[in-house]
């Protein structure tokens, strides 16, 4: 891990050198999360990246670095295994997997249809940063599911062109990541299809389905 200072108020901890640069900065950045909320540490926020954690402390008073410096290193010498994936209450997600993308998608992972919807509901994804748009989570296929399915996954790229605007609800991927688009919006990532649950409620608290950290599984329907 390499830290870098964001500012006077904030640090840039990198994973990018570990084997799994991903699930490192999601595993710090929820146990910098946790020693927030018990009180081991004093911060204003935590936000992952997709091999980023960056520590922002209350204005005026700077990160207590030798506190980050503790949790990380408390992570790392932690031979306990990680149970949370599997004892966690996934969101799960009802998907209609009839996308435009779908054959496309299936023809970059060299394989069928059929056998790219098994990999993507076999994955339990993870909710690695919120960004885009408001709801719209950045899901990475958790240290627990298949290597051979996370490397299938891993073969589909972004779409040549972009579309100017991908229907609320589509189910997609791209490079090695999932989503569920909240809204309309435009969106270069292949459709492998669409859900009816609603990503983003400005009515509802909280608003969004998801958040860091967070769990996912797609299940697929009929309807």
């Amino acid at each position: 891990m390499r830290e870098y200072p964001a500012g006077d108020d904030a640090l840039l901890l990198d994973f990018s050198g570990q084997p799994s640069p991903g699930r490192a900065a999601a595993r710090a950045a929820a146990a910098l999360r946790a020693a927030t909320s018990d009180g081991r540490l004093v911060v204003a926020d935590v936000v992952a990246g997709a091999e980023t954690v960056l520590v922002e402390a209350l204005p005026g008073i700077g990160v207590n670095e030798l506190g980050v410096r503790r949790v990380v290193h408390d992570l790392a010498a932690d031979t306990t295994p990680d149970v949370a994936a599997a004892a966690a209450d996934h969101l799960v997600v009802d998907t209609v997997y009839d996308g435009p993308d779908l054959d496309a998608a299936a023809s970059m992972a060299r394989c069928s249809p059929d056998e790219l919807i098994r990999a993507h509901t076999a994955v339990l994804w993870r909710v690695q940063f919120m960004g885009f748009a408001p709801g719209f989570g950045y899901l990475t296929p958790d240290d627990s599911s298949d290597k051979s399915d996370i490397d299938l996954l891993s073969e589909i790229g972004r779409r040549d062109q972009s579309r100017p605007a991908v229907p609320s609800g589509s189910v997609a991927v791209a490079a090695g990541y999932s989503a569920v688009y909240p809204r309309e919006s435009p969106g270069g990532w292949h459709l492998l299809g669409r859900t009816s649950r609603r990503m983003w409620d400005s009515t509802a608290v909280p608003p969004a389905a998801l958040a860091a950290g967070s769990t996912v599984r797609f299940e697929r329907t009929d309807r």
